[in-house]
């Protein structure tokens, strides 16, 4: 046994034991093997743990080990008269066993482990073994679940003059706690729950009432209080005192700033923040929360608000008043995080940065956040690179002057960024921008660094990084980077998304450079194409020619106007113009028009499919990363898999590889991917391959493997074809790791089944036990259950265990029970049964003058035999009168002859029965019914698909 599988089988029955009200313990170490291999007839397997130590006792034999208890030894009786080595036992016997020793008694072996004084044993079976639990103490019984603690008892005390009231709240433990005004109210809010032993109403001075409410995770009390009168709280030990009135006290403690990253969201800084309570005021029905705090005291002496929450004061902790509902606070430590979902709404980073004033002729600010200026990229009077080093220099000694220092300004590093953007440089325009991040991290939420870098990202081809950006809640109102999601979108293949954005951004297009214009008409009008909008696609690129773009952004515009010809149905004026575009020095737009060509080429006949792969193999390696690279996979792997060349087709769909999962056209390459593996291996398609090529194509991409039943039918099929050509061995690897790795109940026993026969077809009886006894179950149908116990007979029998296959068999009066209950009596030389059955099976066979089968000869040759060597003359005439006629057509004339011989020529000698007695061997018919039987249940008996 390996280690591995080892320690699933400990794992597994630990488990089952821990479920059988054993002991819950710690991980045992791996099981030792105490002797043979994992196929032995007794293995006896040994693992420990601060707790027990664990004794299993496996195999076809060990399995079946029987366990009692005689006073303080434990007995443990093994079937077999060899006993089992067990030196390690002796030599070490395990913590509560004072010694080990063996016996022999009748037929069997006792292993006999005397316990020390006060030392227990616990035993039970699973998985296919018996074992014992050895305990150094008695085990703790099981934990009685306990009523709940009685929520403790808070005395609280109160000091009232008529200006003022001590209230002091003795607690047994230090808690945290959130003291705050709240109009004509004080709260005071505990993080533990209690119930507050609370004085009377007339000792509470200039407070007329106080009441007090607890959940399950603390306790608050509302105190009516005059609006002028003070509030402090402070702490001594685990006595929270709270005065109200008197002369007000400094408060400091709680810092409030935006998040570090840039994210919008508020963090307080707290020492020993501890919870966050929602509370409901009783009086305004609106709802707040209270975050406690440990001591000491420590308060917000300001009161700040923003368009999504307010931040009241406090005399102790955070006090948060919301109408949003989906304001989350998080206490970790000495840091409270407040946000939402899609981020608070508050100022740009920039507005907490120190004025500056921009450089004459510097690149201003675009009024939306993802939009770009045609006039930023204008080189000026002294040209382009007269006005990139002064806006570099600028930008070099603004950020040298400002340090470390956060709210330095930053407005010279924007604008040679906004620089960068308009005149193409994304890469340069990416680094300054990022520059700023390292210098301010909160400048992460900056509404324009998130749009400009998005933009540098994306004239980059770094979708995914720009996507990140634009995803940004600070831009996420911001119309001119819905344009730049609508284009990211539909560069990935999103068509939908690509729509819904541009449809968003439509306010803002014309306001971007005449290039980009172009760029976003022909995406958008790709998009339109692709969800069947033909109409708004003609639009939209009438649109994109209209801007005088560059060269190679109308060629973009032709390639969609090409795939309009293609939906269009006029695909010679399609294939004219994907032609034309092919020949350009462009892959971006070369690519995907030699795919087109290719396309409709096949579909017009006009090129063969090995000259199409060809060209699609040099495409896959010219284009990387978007929806053209998956296009091309995509129709590269359809055009193997109709040539019947299936390694190359899955090989093909395969390289998409996972880093373009989150590409739109992902989900159908890997559809194709699991519907070719169908085709293969649970419809057919792999028939017409050699069954040694078929297992080879199978490991090489068993990952496609579906979970489920699908997937072990395929299992179940290939291995069908392996048995077919008797690669037993590799069969059985197959349907062992279906039924030890994937499969529970009625499955695993129907497959389990299958894989004993595989087995007992290789004369391996003791693993074919191991695959029945392993995989029983309650309530499998009686065909299974029939099967099941005529081949654990047959492997008994293989054994020479004869009367357990037997007794085994009982009464099963079943065409197989009855095969293997007279392969039994053969072997025994119990020759009157034996040919008493082997008759029976025959049947009226004699009535059916067609030659008779190689398992049909084998079978009357033994009943023959039988009737003889049993002294049964009037069975042997009958039998001989009744198969005479066949002797002439049989395969075996001659055995046939002589076990028919009823005496009456002479009779045959004993020698001659000897031989027919060891040539009459029913084995090979019997694989070969087994054979047929596993055919069809894998439906392997229909015709092959032919391989291509």
């Amino acid at each position: 046994m390996s280690g591995a599988s080892a320690r699933k089988r400990i794992l597994k029955t630990s488990v089952a034991a821990a479920a059988a009200g054993a002991v819950l313990f710690a991980p045992l170490t791996p099981l030792a093997q105490e002797v043979g291999a994992p196929l032995d007839p007794v293995s006896i397997r040994i693992g420990s743990n601060t707790e027990f130590t664990r004794i299993e006792f496996a195999g076809v034999i060990g399995a079946r080990s029987q366990v009692r208890r005689e006073g303080r030894d434990v007995v443990v009786r093994i079937g077999s008269t060899a006993a089992p080595d067990v030196s390690r036992l002796k030599v070490n016997p395990p913590r509560g066993v004072d010694k080990v020793e063996t016996r022999a008694v009748r037929g069997a072996t006792e292993l006999v482990l005397t316990l020390a004084e006060g030392a227990d044993a616990r035993t039970g079976s699973a998985d296919g073994a018996v074992w014992l639990n050895l305990y150094a103490t008695p085990p703790a019984a099981a934990p009685v679940e306990t009523p709940a603690a009685a929520v403790q008892a808070v005395p609280v005390t109160a000091v009232a003059t008529p200006a003022k009231v001590s209230l002091s709240f003795a607690w047994a433990t230090p808690v945290g706690a959130a003291v705050f005004r709240r109009g004509e109210a004080v709260w005071v809010v505990f993080d533990t729950p209690a119930r507050l032993e609370m004085p009377g109403t007339g000792q509470l001075g200039p407070v007329s009432d106080a009441r007090w409410t607890a959940g399950p995770d603390h306790v608050a009390i509302r105190i009516a209080a005059p609006e002028g009168l003070a509030v402090s709280a402070a702490a001594q030990g685990s006595t929270w005192t709270v005065t109200i009135g008197g002369q007000p006290i400094a408060v400091e403690g709680v810092a409030i700033d935006r998040q570090d990253d840039g994210e919008p969201a508020l963090v307080a800084r707290m020492a020993g923040a501890t919870r966050a309570v929602w509370l409901t005021d009783p009086l305004a029905g609106d709802r707040f929360a209270a975050v406690t705090a440990l001591a000491p005291g420590k308060g917000f002496a300001d009161r700040r608000r923003t368009v999504d929450l307010a931040l009241l004061p406090t005399a102790h902790g955070l006090a948060v008043e919301t109408q949003a509902s989906d304001l989350a606070i998080q206490a970790d430590g000495d840091l409270v995080t407040l946000s939402r979902p899609g981020g608070l709404t508050l100022s740009p980073p920039s507005a907490a940065l120190e004025a500056a004033s921009a450089e004459d002729g510097a690149p201003r600010r675009a009024k939306h956040p993802g939009l770009i200026l045609a006039e930023w990229g204008e080189p000026g009077d002294d040209g382009f690179s007269a006005r990139y080093r002064a806006l570099q220099d600028a930008a070099a000694r603004e950020s040298m002057a400002a340090g470390d220092d956060p709210r330095a300004p930053a407005e010279a590093r924007f604008a040679l960024a906004r620089f960068l953007v308009g005149s193409s440089l994304g890469y340069e325009a990416v680094g300054v921008l990022n520059s700023i991040v390292v210098q301010s991290p909160n400048m992460a939420g900056e509404p324009e660094l998130r749009g400009l870098r998005g933009a540098a990202r994306a004239s980059i081809g770094r979708m995914e990084e720009a996507q990140g950006d634009f995803a940004s809640a600070a831009v996420a109102s911001d119309p001119a980077s819905a344009v730049w999601r609508g284009y990211i979108a539909s560069t990935q293949g999103d068509w939908e998304s690509a729509r819904q954005a541009f449809a968003a951004g439509a306010s803002a297009v014309d306001e971007f450079p005449a290039p980009w214009r172009a760029r976003f008409g022909a995406a958008h009008a790709m998009a339109a194409l692709e969800t069947g909008d033909l109409e708004a696609a003609r639009a939209l690129l009438a649109y994109s020619f209209s801007q005088n773009a560059p060269a190679a952004d109308q060629l973009t515009a032709r390639l969609v106007q090409a795939r309009l010809f293609e939906l269009d149905g006029q695909s010679d004026r399609a294939l004219a113009v994907y032609t034309a575009i092919g020949r350009a020095p462009l892959d971006a737009v070369s690519v995907p028009a030699k795919l087109g060509v290719v396309r409709l080429s096949l579909a017009k006949g006009t090129m063969k499919a090995d000259a199409a792969a060809n060209e699609l193999e040099g495409l896959r390696w010219r284009w990387r990363g978007d929806a053209t690279e998956l296009a091309v996979i995509r129709q590269l792997g359809q055009l193997y898999l109709s040539q019947g060349l299936y390694r190359e087709a899955l090989t093909a769909l395969k390289g998409a590889g996972p880093n373009m999962h989150r590409l739109e056209g992902a989900a159908e390459i890997q559809a194709d991917l699991g519907a070719a593996f169908r085709m293969l291996f649970l419809e057919g398609g792999a028939d017409g391959l050699q069954p040694v090529q078929a297992l080879g194509l199978f490991y090489d991409f068993r990952e496609l493997t579906p979970i489920g039943a699908d997937g072990d039918e395929m299992v179940r099929r290939l291995s069908r074809r392996l048995v077919d050509v008797d690669l037993l061995d590799q069969a059985a690897e197959l349907l062992k790791y279906q039924v030890e790795n994937r499969l529970e109940g009625v499955a695993k026993a129907q497959v389990a089944t299958d894989l004993a026969a595989v087995y007992l077809m290789d004369r391996q009886p003791e693993p074919a036990l191991q695959a029945i006894w392993n995989s029983r179950t309650t309530i499998l149908p009686m065909a299974l259950n029939t099967e099941r116990r005529a081949l654990e007979a047959r492997a008994l029998m293989d054994l020479g265990r004869f009367d357990h296959a037997l007794e085994v068999l009982g009464a099963d009066s079943t065409p197989e029970a009855r095969e293997v209950r007279a392969e039994v009596f053969w072997k025994q030389s119990n020759w009157a049964p034996a040919a008493v059955l082997y008759e029976g099976l025959l049947g009226d066979r004699f009535r059916n003058p067609a030659a008779l089968t190689a398992i049909e000869e084998a079978r009357l040759i033994r009943a023959g035999v039988g009737y003889s060597l049993g002294n049964d003359t009037a069975a042997l005439s009958r039998l001989s009168r009744n198969y005479r006629p066949f002797v002439a057509g049989a395969r075996a004339k001659t055995a046939l002859s002589i076990a028919l011989d009823d005496g009456a020529g002479g009779g045959a000698s004993p020698g001659d029965f000897a031989a027919l007695a060891a040539s009459a061997d029913t084995f090979a018919g019997w694989v070969a019914a087994m054979k047929a039987d596993l055919r069809t249940k894998t439906g392997g008996n229909r015709p092959a698909a032919p391989a291509r």
